[in-house]
């Protein structure tokens, strides 16, 4: 097996960004991280402070550095931890058996949030927090859904606003950041004006990482490919 298929099997990242992407990740996921941490110390004990940390610390790397990315936009973010907040205390206070209440917290977390388009794996951690993060946690019954769980994910956000939207290139939520169509020159219906190198190209140009891997990005070029061979075909 060579070198670049064993990337390929492990899932590395091949695009590489640059270091002040780097750095404004860094910067933006410590600080949204460090403020979470103050605000979660006022509602509960170290001990269950630790345990919410956790999930938002997971959101902090998702919003900071893949802020474009679809698990990473507002909604999901918020609604993924509140729902799936909800989901575990209510599992923590119907179902005797731990082990039972946390796989039942966290597998009708991940269910509720595709229902709602809110898919934010970082929920998954809150809904089990909610059931084993320990009596501090519990003795807060529904009040954890809203303080802290829901404060520190509107915090996340109005923080990833903030600091991303300082780099026009970052701008978030994703809305922002789409520029305006650029006027298409040439003939449209050149099938070899698309290629995966090209799409490559461009994708390492955004300075930015972005979530979708190099075997999909082959496939969307393809797809991206056949609406051209059709109109191709019409005009002959």
């Amino acid at each position: 097996m060579s070198l670049r298929n064993a990337y390929k099997w492990l899932g590395v990242e091949l695009v590489e960004v640059s270091r002040l992407e780097k750095s404004i990740a860094l910067f933006g996921g410590g600080l949204a991280v460090f403020l979470v941490a103050v605000l979660s110390a006022l509602a509960l004990p170290a001990e269950g402070a630790v345990t919410v940390i956790a999930s938002t610390g997971a959101s902090a790397v998702l919003l900071f550095a893949v802020p474009h990315g679809p698990l990473s936009q507002p909604w999901p973010v918020i609604a993924g931890h509140v729902v799936s907040a909800v989901i575990g205390v209510a599992c923590a206070q119907l179902i005797g058996y731990p082990p039972l209440a946390v796989a039942c917290a966290v597998g009708l977390s991940i269910g509720a949030m595709l229902q709602l388009k809110c898919v934010h794996p970082p929920g998954g951690a809150t809904a089990f927090t909610a059931v084993m993060g320990g009596s501090a946690i519990h003795q807060l019954g529904f009040k954890f859904v809203l303080f802290p769980v829901l404060t520190n994910a509107l915090v996340m956000v109005l923080l990833a606003i903030v600091i991303n939207g300082a780099f026009k290139w970052r701008r978030y939520p994703a809305v922002l950041n789409r520029s305006v169509t650029p006027s298409t020159k040439g003939d449209s219906s050149d099938v070899s004006a698309l290629t995966h190198q090209r799409v490559l190209a461009a994708i390492r140009s955004l300075d930015s990482f972005v979530d979708i891997s190099e075997e999909d990005l082959i496939r969307l070029t393809e797809l991206l490919k056949e609406p051209l061979k059709g109109v191709m075909r019409e005009t002959l």
